[in-house]
């Protein structure tokens, strides 16, 4: 019998810390179900201290999720394990992660505590989190680059206070497979009592090794994998679920582990994760590119007509592609158009809601033939937004553009319900639509990003439309989609707006 491999998902907490990538509560829900479907071992659902809206989001994860274990990230502080147990209260699985950084420039330059405090702020720690639950994770934050000795010792004291899983992160990607591998050996050949833990490891894709370190550490005795949906994540971002699953499931030969994963539900989890957070998915990403499962090379299409195995090593229909089958159209009725909304696990709160939102689908039909699983995620993603966090709406647009013409938008919007418009131009009906915006809203917002992406295929498909916008430090991505695409981009930029709008703090801390 193999040993389990545990899949520990943080696309909700360190995928989050990407660039813009921050989610609402009802995003983080649809995305942790259907983490769930896809049978991910742990979840964590976020860093309930950061903020009221944190908390709120890691504590509707913990009440919606009935088989994955729901975790929330804390420093090693009374305040934030108090704060992380009382979020995932409801949960039927609960864990505390809790971290303090072990790396002698760390220890000197961030926390200024001595090897000897910081043992001593682990071991409390790893005591209050007992209070709330008997599943308590405990990371040694930058143990990539930590003395072995002191890792030794820290590890085994959090032992002796009740730490069920020992983290071992590369919080920098600094290390290298070989030497990594190396590290999870020793620690598990010298802490005392090391077979009565679960080993972890957490590693970040800053050389590009997040994964290679991560499978490397499983052959050195590792039984869980911390990483997120696409690599998202802070920086580089960190080991790719798809990857480290594919890799186990492709190479039992090699590996003496397996994991729990339906690998069908991947291809549909890369999607709605990057659908929810704007960051497109390369098409030569390994197992949920667009071309994962091409073949240009007319030798490689022969050898596949062929035999499939000359040159493919995975199905595609293993991993979920072909999954998302044409769904509805304008003849649907609401009993399916709700149906397939479950389906996608999505939560539809009212009667009301309902009605308001089946109206949208109905337009959107009458717009295009064929309605997909990844429209419906698009349409209900903008229909997820409240009116009291919709500070600005936009009401209507005209755009006017022709060859030796200059380009112009004439823009409605309401503000705080208070109507404007105004007409700018620009180099293009983009560049007009997000200049009339600025004219009425006056944002003071530096525009660092402008992507589009085609949700799904033909010449009628909804464009997607993702802005990225910084404006006093704070940096925010928004979303929008249509058919034309010009008013997808005016959705995205008031999406954006929104998002700086919000008054709500967020506090990152990288494991």
């Amino acid at each position: 019998m193999k040993d389990q491999l545990i899949i520990f998902d943080t696309t909700l907490r360190d995928g989050e810390q990407s660039p813009g990538a921050s989610m609402t509560r009802d995003e983080k829900v649809r995305i942790a179900r259907q983490l769930e479907r896809m049978r991910v071992d742990v979840i964590e659902a976020g860093f309930a201290a950061a903020s009221n809206g944190d908390f709120e989001a890691v504590r509707s994860v913990a009440e919606a999720i009935k088989e994955s274990t729901v975790c929330s990230l804390a420093r090693a502080n009374e305040v934030d394990i108090r704060r992380s147990g009382e979020a995932i209260r409801p949960a039927a699985r609960s864990r505390i992660h809790t971290f303090i950084a072990t790396s002698p420039i760390h220890m000197e330059k961030k926390l200024r505590m001595s090897p000897e405090q910081v043992v001593e702020q682990a071991v409390k720690a790893v005591h209050w989190a007992r209070e709330y639950t008997d599943d308590v994770e405990f990371s040694a934050e930058d143990a990539g680059r930590s003395e072995l000795d002191f890792l030794c010792r820290i590890f085994e004291e959090v032992i002796k206070a009740g730490a069920t899983t020992l983290n071992v992160p590369d919080t920098v990607g600094y290390n290298v497979p070989e030497q990594y591998a190396a590290t999870l050996r020793q620690l598990i050949e010298r802490v005392p009592n090391s077979d009565k833990v679960v080993w972890s490891v957490h590693c970040h894709n800053d050389l590009g090794l997040a994964v290679a370190n991560s499978l490397a550490a499983v052959m050195s005795g590792a039984r869980q994998v911390e990483c997120t949906i696409n690599g998202l994540g802070e920086r580089a971002g960190n080991a790719s679920l798809e990857e480290i699953v594919m890799a186990v499931h492709t190479r039992g030969d090699v590996f003496p582990v397996e994991t729990r994963i339906d690998t069908t539900q991947i291809v549909p989890a890369s999607k709605l994760v990057s659908q929810v957070t704007g960051y497109t998915v390369q098409p030569n990403k390994a197992i949920v590119g667009a071309n994962a499962f091409a073949h240009e090379s007319g030798i490689h299409q022969d050898g596949v007509l062929k035999h499939r195995e000359t040159y493919e090593i995975m199905r595609a229909e293993d991993v979920g592609w072909g999954a998302n089958k044409l769904v509805l159209g304008k003849h649907s009725g609401r009993n399916a158009f709700r149906a397939r909304l479950q389906d996608l696990g999505i939560e539809i709160g009212s009667e009301e809601h309902l009605n308001v939102a089946f109206a949208r689908f109905k337009e959107l039909a009458d717009k295009k033939h064929e309605i997909f699983d990844e429209d419906l995620n698009a349409l209900m993603r903008d229909e997820s937004v409240t009116p009291e966090a919709e500070h600005f709406r936009l009401v209507a647009t005209r755009f006017h553009s022709e060859t030796g013409e200059t380009p112009q938008a004439e823009i409605t919007l309401t503000i705080g319900g208070r109507e404007e418009s105004t007409c700018a131009e620009g180099s293009g009906p983009v560049d007009a639509a997000f200049k009339a915006i600025e004219a009425i809203v006056d944002s003071g917002s530096e525009l660092l990003l402008f992507s589009v992406n085609a949700i799904t295929t033909g010449t009628d498909a909804q464009g997607e439309v993702t802005v990225r916008l910084s404006r006093d430090g704070r940096v925010m991505d928004g979303q929008g989609a249509d058919t034309d695409i010009i008013v997808a981009s005016a959705k995205a930029y008031l999406n954006a707006l929104n998002k700086l709008q919000s008054t709500a703090t967020r506090l990152n801390p990288q494991v």
